[in-house]
């Protein structure tokens, strides 16, 4: 009989090799024609074969930032199909397109009447099939997470958030994540890290939480760099895939002000900006901002990483930490320009991660940290 390696939240079979769980997983909850979700790189790539599950149907039109029209065309597929569970597979665009497409194949549409700031929550129930997430990438951690980060037909990015939203189980192998290239590796890195600094700082009280994002935190920084420079070690890549599985055991403290910037600009149609590169860009920047709102807690991270001082020695690292890791360190160098930034302050305050930052916000706020980002 096959158990979880934990059962936090969900069940989560972690470790190498344990992609191969998954039929029997599938088998264990009498699901007969699940619909696997995914992108079409890692189908290319032969992800979906390894599965193990050959009678699946798949889609795999997903974008980097997913649509509410990806949710569509893939309600459409699981319905024609006639499928009854949902396998998705990859990072945080198919898991959270996936999510979605469980909620609204028994959930009347549209999608948007889920999403936390429309009131969103009591309207999602239990009722929808399985969703058994399947990670390829050490970073969202939409494996275990609660919310479904999507742009809906009006061109928000909305979060759909509920304990229901979780998924049934989570397999986190990190033999899968060895195939990723330098610069995914090291944005998703960033992705987790930024997870844990967020929940951490968090103002809600959840001491729980809070341990595990701070060895989140530890475990991120000591082995992004390695890992990307040492891509097929495994013990490496085991100590990343946790980092970025403890950042999203602890969502349940809320973000803040890094994912309040990053959501709106991910949405942007024509600029398909990476989530984990915004949240690299906006990290030293809101550590600064958030200094004087929680300097114990700056202070507990700065221990934790084994370096000297508080939010501005943070920050300071993280500016070289990226730097070392070849990733963007402005928006402009992703190719923002000035115009793109119209709107995004009063899309950031509206954001559901924004109530959670330690210090409070204003739409001045936002235009000065994204005037210096650039």
């Amino acid at each position: 009989m096959i158990l979880p390696t934990i059962s936090y939240l969900t069940d989560i079979y972690f470790g190498a090799g344990q992609l191969q769980v998954l039929p029997e997983l599938l088998q264990r909850s009498d699901v007969r024609r699940p619909l696997v979700v995914t992108d079409r790189g890692l189908q290319n790539l032969g992800f979906v074969d390894r599965l193990g599950i050959p009678d699946a149907a798949v889609f795999c039109d997903v974008n980097t930032n997913p649509t509410e029209a990806n949710v569509l065309a893939g309600l459409q597929v699981f319905r024609e199909q006639e499928c009854d569970a949902i396998v998705a597979l990859g990072g945080g665009s198919p898991m959270d397109c996936a999510k979605c497409i469980s909620l609204l194949s028994t959930h009347p549409e549209p999608l948007e009447q889920y999403a936390l700031i429309r009131g969103g929550v009591a309207r999602i129930s239990a009722n929808k099939p399985p969703v058994v997430a399947v990670a390829t990438t050490a970073g969202t951690g939409s494996e275990v997470g609660r919310a479904a980060l999507v742009t809906t037909g009006s061109g928000e990015k909305l979060g759909v958030i509920s304990k229901f939203m979780i998924p049934s189980a989570a397999i986190c192998d990190p033999e899968l994540t060895k195939e990723m290239p330098a610069q995914l590796t090291a944005s998703t890195g960033m992705d987790a890290i930024s997870h844990c600094i967020e929940t951490f700082c968090s103002p809600k009280y959840n001491p729980v939480a809070d341990a595990i994002a701070l060895d989140g935190l530890r475990r991120g920084w000591q082995n992004l760099k390695l890992v990307v420079e040492q891509p097929d070690n495994i013990t490496m890549r085991n100590e990343m895939m946790m980092a970025s599985l403890q950042g999203a055991l602890s969502f349940q403290k809320g973000l803040g002000l890094i994912h309040s910037l990053s959501h709106p600009l991910g949405a942007l149609k024509d600029k398909q900006l990476h989530h984990g590169t915004l949240n690299s860009v906006f990290l030293p920047h809101v550590l600064r901002f958030n200094a004087t709102a929680c300097p114990d807690k700056m202070e507990n991270m700065a221990q934790a990483m084994g370096i000297g001082g508080g939010a501005d020695a943070l920050a300071d690292a993280f500016e070289r930490f990226s730097a070392d890791l070849g990733l963007p360190q402005s928006l402009g160098a992703m190719g923002v320009v000035e115009q793109d930034l119209a709107g995004i302050p009063a899309a950031a305050v509206a954001d559901h991660s924004t109530p959670s930052n330690p210090r409070p916000i204003t739409m001045e706020d936002c235009l000065a940290i994204l005037t210096e980002a650039l």
